[in-house]
């Protein structure tokens, strides 16, 4: 059986945490909320105008400005309004609350070191320009291969603004290193010390799934990819002994999804991007639907064999540490 232990765990062992699961499941619901509203604070205050006279204009709103129940329409109203780039961006950006937050709990409350995190120095600027490789190829091959297929068209945007492309890059760059240390950095080694490495990359990764529940169409099948690129980033993590590589394939997965082929990101909506991808096909398995690519099986087909690959590479390592031992 493949053995999963990595520093990261060992630093963890030391904290001050629970040893109970779901204990510990409790504790990240609590911070999970406490940091989704530090980063909502100013992109609500940016957005709270034009959302309410959206909703009334949608009868979501009664006159006296009360919610009727109407969840699902409520959400995606509010998404075609924080799509827009003087909405999107910042909201990009505040996710950076998540990260400082993620860092705080884990130094204070826990009384753990940063480097559990995955946070240390060595090698990080390589494994980071390495996850921004691996990244941009994993995105690049499911699209493709649903072009290839006939289920996508691209073709390139006219009037492209790279300015706003540019900031975008910088959102998310900072979204993606957010969401890694909130679902891997602090949660999954917060369990990893305390329980089996394989309970550690299973609840974090059905965390990190549910997390995105109320997007726009999310369904069973963007549960089941979102869960796999969990795994994906979790033993990527686990292999490279630091969170940087993550962060880096994380940030320029969505970025290239978004703002260079023109991607829903997870049913955010359609961004300013270089190229344009339009469905073709009418299966929702094939296209993703309104959540876009990354609840399609070619996301599916990709990150499995993405994980056999690095799963094979742990395998190789640990063969190669016996036989040298």
């Amino acid at each position: 059986m493949l053995e999963l232990k990595p520093k990261m765990f060992k630093e963890s062992e030391k904290s001050t945490a629970s040893e109970n699961l779901i204990s510990n499941i409790i504790t990240f619901i609590f911070m999970f909320v406490i940091i989704a509203v530090a980063e909502a604070v100013i992109p609500y205050f940016i957005a709270k105008d034009e959302l309410k006279e959206k909703l009334k204009e949608t009868s979501l709103l009664d006159p006296a400005g009360q919610d009727k129940i109407n969840f699902t329409q409520i959400i995606r109203v509010s998404s075609q309004v924080g799509i827009q780039p003087r909405i999107l961006i910042p909201t990009l950006l505040c996710t950076a609350f998540g990260t400082i937050i993620s860092i705080l709990y884990c130094r204070m409350v826990e009384a753990r070191h940063i480097r559990s995190m995955g946070a240390v120095k060595e090698k990080a600027v390589p494994h980071y320009l390495m996850g921004l490789l691996v990244g941009t190829v994993l995105m690049t091959v499911i699209t493709l291969s649903s072009v290839l297929f006939g289920v996508n068209d691209i073709a390139l945007c006219s009037n492209i603004n790279f300015g706003l492309i540019g900031l975008y890059l910088l959102g998310f760059l900072v979204q993606g290193m957010s969401e890694e240390f909130i679902f891997r950095g602090y949660f999954m080694t917060t369990l990893g010390g305390k329980h089996n490495a394989y309970v550690a990359i299973a609840v974090s990764s059905a965390a990190f799934s549910l997390a995105h529940y109320m997007n726009p169409g999310y369904g069973v099948l963007v549960f089941i990819n979102l869960a796999l690129f969990g795994v994906f980033s979790a033993l990527y993590i686990i292999y490279f002994e630091d969170i940087w590589g993550a962060c880096a394939v994380h940030s320029i997965w969505n970025f290239t999804q978004g703002s260079f082929y023109g991607i829903s990101v997870s049913g955010s909506g359609d961004t300013e991007s270089i190229f344009r991808t339009t469905a073709s096909s009418t299966s929702k398995l094939l296209t993703g639907g309104e959540f876009g690519i990354e609840g399609s099986i070619f996301t599916t087909v990709v990150l499995s064999i993405g994980i056999g690959t690095i799963i094979y590479m742990m395998y190789r390592r640990q063969n190669q540490g016996k036989t040298s031992a």
